[in-house]
């Protein structure tokens, strides 16, 4: 067992059923009685993705960490519109009858109802962080503060993905276990750490238990629907104006998922948002930038409580 699995395993899964008919898988660690952080996890990641040095770091820092899988992915709810082709994906067409970033920031919001959190620290990588900006303007009682990492506004101008990662994106999806773990560790060599290392080991074993986990070969379709949540919410830049709480945007300087002019869109976007680049960043939460993201998320946390 791996050192992410192992701290992982600490905590059971946990489901709650939404008024919206979206049942939700997620896990929960630390004191109940300490202030909240929601992690909100990227495209295709489930809840098991999460770094163990960072929730460890989070607990120590004295608070509750709560995950979860958005749908379409992991344990909770599978979508049931048709997933965009990739025709679809390219002509940026949406379908009206699927889910959008609105859906998906009103399930994290039902998530907190039913833990019974009334604001919380909200921390979301990628789409995550797409998520995370969108319950911050659409619930701005929630959020106590907002930490938005390699992430961007939908504005077609920022955070385009290199043409060489769009290709390894719309390749043929995974039709085995043995396939998805290739596939994975392909992407991630790619789209991952520059001036960090990776612990392949670590990422092997993750995809290989969210195989299982998740909806195996049909795990592409769910990936689908999310891309087209993102498609069809499109530029988010007016909303993020309507966001109150205190920002922290991130950024690496080396990310070919969602290019640096998407944390620079998105801290502009959002008044009073702090802007970080990371030198040597890629699209990856390596081991070893762990502990300064969470010094500049425990600064950013502190300052929060103070506005």
């Amino acid at each position: 067992m791996n050192a992410r699995s192992t701290v992982l395993s600490s905590a059971q899964d946990q489901f709650c059923l939404l008024p919206n008919g979206i049942q939700l898988c997620y896990r929960q660690y630390g004191e109940v009685d300490r202030p909240t952080v929601l992690l909100v996890a990227g495209l295709a990641l489930q809840l098991t993705f999460w770094p163990r040095l960072l929730i460890e770091g989070l607990i120590e820092q004295g608070y509750r960490v709560v995950v979860f899988d958005n749908r379409d992915v992991g344990r909770s709810s599978v979508g049931v519109t048709r997933p965009p082709g990739r025709l679809d994906k390219l002509l940026r067409r949406a379908d009206p009858a699927a889910y959008d970033l609105n859906d998906m920031a009103d399930d994290a919001r039902g998530l907190l109802d039913h833990l019974e959190i009334g604001s919380c620290h909200v921390l979301g990588m990628s789409m995550g962080g797409m998520i995370a900006q969108t319950l911050a303007a659409r619930h701005p009682t929630r959020v106590r503060s907002l930490t938005s990492i390699f992430s961007s506004t939908g504005a077609r101008r920022a955070g385009q993905p290199a043409m060489s990662t769009m290709l390894k994106l719309a390749r043929k999806p995974a039709q085995t276990r043995e396939d998805a773990v290739t596939h994975h560790l392909e992407l991630m060599r790619h789209i991952g750490p520059s001036a960090y290392t990776m612990d392949e080991h670590v990422e092997r074993d993750y995809i290989a238990d969210a195989w299982l986990r998740g909806a195996a070969e049909k795990t592409h379709e769910g990936v689908s629907r999310q891309m087209g949540a993102i498609i069809k919410s499109g530029n988010r830049t007016l909303a993020l104006a309507r966001i109150h709480a205190p920002t922290l945007v991130i950024h690496g300087d080396k990310d070919p998922l969602v290019a640096p002019s998407g944390g620079r869109a998105t801290a502009k976007a959002i008044p009073g948002a702090r802007l970080v680049t990371i030198n040597g960043m890629g699209h990856y939460l390596a081991d070893g930038m762990i502990p300064h993201l969470l010094d500049l998320f425990s600064g950013h946390a502190r300052r929060s409580e103070t506005c």
